[in-house]
């Protein structure tokens, strides 16, 4: 079984850009080490200026998700942000997270929230929320009830009906959504309990729900 510190030695990527960027963006990141990742389609729902910042709106997205060694993540972040020119507004933005709580699979149940998670001044998490197809909306509802802002709505699903895409090495099916919303960490708990309790995700099948640290950002405007 592999120790805490050997498990903190890896980061996931989540790269949001323009739709179809997304090739371009696997490519790259396969030439400075990291094998491999899922591209995933999504829509924003955000419709403020925190939209605008994010460089997430209405329109269709691509999320790229990597998982690589610690080292080699920082290593090609860079080399992605300078190249596909994250500083830029509206170029699309990418952030790095640890895993912090996982709610809703008995295997590995945690209700304790690591805030920080060995992330030195970490202001923000990323909650990402697994639900059946249909009940997107409920979730950015919940969640804006509770002070979000929005989020992306992202249909994860294999090439074929009877496919799956994975995250986490866990099964995606084809009927369900997932959501993904960033928040201030002292926003964080408000929202999940308001999720957690229009979702009912405490009952088996009713959805899972990530809570991570985002360790670092690219592509952020004040």
């Amino acid at each position: 079984m592999s120790s805490s510190s050997e498990i903190n030695t890896f980061e996931q990527v989540c790269i949001i850009v323009d739709f179809g960027k997304g090739s371009k963006i696997m490519q790259t990141a396969k030439k400075h080490g990291i094998s491999g990742g899922t591209v995933l389609l999504g829509k924003g729902t955000i419709k403020n200026r925190l939209l605008e910042m994010l460089a997430i709106n209405d329109v269709r997205k691509e999320i790229v998700i990597l998982v690589s060694a610690k080292n080699t993540v920082n290593q090609a972040i860079e080399q992605l942000a300078n190249k596909f020119k994250f500083t830029k507004p509206n170029h699309g933005i990418a952030f790095t997270t640890s895993v912090g709580r996982v709610i809703g699979a008995s295997s590995c149940k945690s209700e304790d929230l690591n805030e920080g998670g060995g992330v030195e001044n970490a202001m923000y998490h990323a909650i990402t929320v697994i639900v059946e197809k249909g009940n997107a909306g409920d979730v950015i509802d919940a969640a804006t009830e509770a002070g979000s802002k929005g989020g992306t709505i992202i249909n994860a699903r294999g090439s074929g009906i009877h496919e799956t895409s994975k995250l986490f090495s866990m099964d995606i099916e084809p009927e369900k959504e997932m959501v993904l919303i960033l928040s201030k960490i002292d926003s964080t708990e408000k929202i999940v309990s308001s999720i957690r309790k229009k979702l009912k995700i405490d009952e088996p099948g009713n959805g899972i729900i990530f809570i991570q640290d985002v360790n670092r950002t690219y592509g952020l405007y004040e």
